[in-house]
């Protein structure tokens, strides 16, 4: 007999095969956020809910739309709203994955960074489903590349990262195209002023849900070092030593510290690189692979950049320095004690900070404490160097590239065992697999002279 628990899936009116689906892809129980807004998404209702990243809010949103769906109807009835590329990407793989109990449902992303030529070839072919950037969105719109005309469900995702961007003349935009029987959902991890005016003028009677945000202490263990100013590189080369951390990110207030952090620990040997809002959307992708790929120990980081970002098993973040505000240290500290696994967050603050750690402290219901950075162990731990290569290839989904295409022909044609063979990530029009370091030249050499699934592609490494 099936043990049918509280926050089981079966509880929900899911199709028998979408049912199947969930244990197949390990959704045996619902996260908080599904559990809350999962019945009430289903029942068609709009829907505000306060959830943050790694909530399993994908899930929340996606088994309700695609449980709207008609298949046989190859128009657009789903629009999903993302602030950026990399999440599109994330919350559109997601979603296919969701999709997979039933064929033929066409999912496309369509976000600002890359050209729009195959793109519209894709919303030309038909879709079910659009995932996007607004500006990107709109830009389709407005070109009659894409229609709003039979969308019954629409989802901000992440709404308050969109404002933080200056997109919401774009979002208004959208919400204005979309027809006006629709189910809108918006998904925030907080609720800012102009949220609130989104939510009023564009739902009907919305339901609102919110998850704690605060984490769970006994994964997350909480340290605090309080150091002079000028003393603050040489404190952050302490902790990463004394720990002997190989993959962790390292969070900043701004680009600028962003670069002073990235060139001192690179030049004292330890593999980091940046991440913030002014850089390409190539260059972005490629230093997302290389670190999910552990082909780089430190991705050092704005909020702005790193918001939405799915990073799995992290175990530890280091603020460099507090945030401005209390629930952004709790959005940066979420990334690690994942999934029951333990980690660790550890902040460095000067003394003319210490009036944010009392505000966390207020903020948290109990007295953070701290000691100076002069108490950590002096040892001095050589950092790993990283132990993979990320490569990069010229052909991915929309050439009909799958993991285990290139698996096989690193296999074969390259003569490399699977065991050297890391993280496989195919996205749009390129794939990044991690490879391990000594093998990188064979299997660039390898790709390079045979082809993959029958066409040549250029492969060569990450930088």
């Amino acid at each position: 007999m099936t043990d049918i628990t509280e926050s089981s899936f079966l509880h929900l009116d899911l199709p028998p095969a979408q049912l199947k689906n969930l244990q197949q892809l390990g959704y045996h129980h619902m996260t908080p956020i599904q559990e809350q807004a999962l019945p009430i998404a289903l029942g068609g209702h709009d829907l505000i809910a306060q959830a943050k990243t790694g909530s399993g809010k994908t899930a929340a949103f996606g088994l309700a739309l695609l449980n709207r769906l008609q298949v046989s109807e190859l128009s657009v009835q789903a629009l999903v709203v993302c602030p950026t590329r990399e999440l599109s990407n994330q919350v559109a793989e997601e979603l296919r994955r969701l999709a997979r109990f039933q064929a033929n449902i066409k999912i496309v992303v369509v976000s600002g960074g890359v050209p729009m030529r195959p793109q519209v070839a894709s919303l030309e072919n038909g879709a079910h489903i659009v995932v996007g950037t607004p500006g990107r969105l709109n830009d389709h719109i407005d070109k009659g590349n894409l229609s709003l005309a039979n969308i019954n469900t629409l989802v901000l995702d992440e709404a308050d990262r969109m404002l933080e961007m200056g997109f919401k003349e774009q979002m208004l935009e959208l919400l204005k195209d979309a027809p006006h029987q629709r189910q809108t959902m918006l998904f925030s991890a907080t609720f800012p002023d102009d949220i609130e005016y989104i939510s009023r003028r564009f739902q009907k009677n919305p339901m609102q849900v919110t998850v704690e945000a605060h984490h769970d202490i006994e994964t997350i263990e909480q340290l605090f070092y309080m150091c002079h100013h000028k003393d603050k590189l040489p404190s952050l080369q302490r902790i990463l030593s004394v720990n002997q951390f190989d993959h962790a990110m390292i969070f900043c207030n701004t680009k600028a510290l962003v670069a002073e952090v990235v060139e001192f620990l690179n030049q004292r040997g330890f593999d980091a690189v940046p991440l913030h809002g002014d850089m390409q959307q190539r260059e972005r992708e490629q230093v997302l692979m290389r670190f999910k790929h552990h082909s780089t120990n430190f991705l050092v980081a704005t909020d702005v950049a790193a918001r939405g970002l799915d990073i799995s098993a992290l175990p530890a973040v280091i603020n460099y320095e507090l945030p401005r505000h209390q629930e952004t240290y709790t959005h940066r500290i979420g990334r690690t004690g994942r999934a029951g696994l333990a980690g660790k967050a550890i902040t460095l603050f000067t003394e003319k900070e210490r009036y944010k750690l009392d505000h966390l402290s207020d903020y948290q219901g109990y007295a953070l404490e701290y000691e100076s950075i002069e108490r950590l162990d002096k040892q001095r731990a050589a950092c790993p160097m990283p132990p993979y290569i990320t490569l990069y290839i010229s052909g991915g989904r929309k050439e009909k590239v799958r993991r285990g295409d290139i698996l096989g022909a690193i296999t074969k044609q390259a003569g490399i065992s699977g065991e050297h063979v890391g993280k496989i990530d195919v996205v749009d029009h390129s794939s990044y697999v991690a490879i391990e370091r000594g093998y990188e030249a064979q299997v660039i050499s390898e790709l390079n002279q045979n082809k993959i699934k029958g066409r040549k592609f250029k492969v060569g490494r990450v930088q």
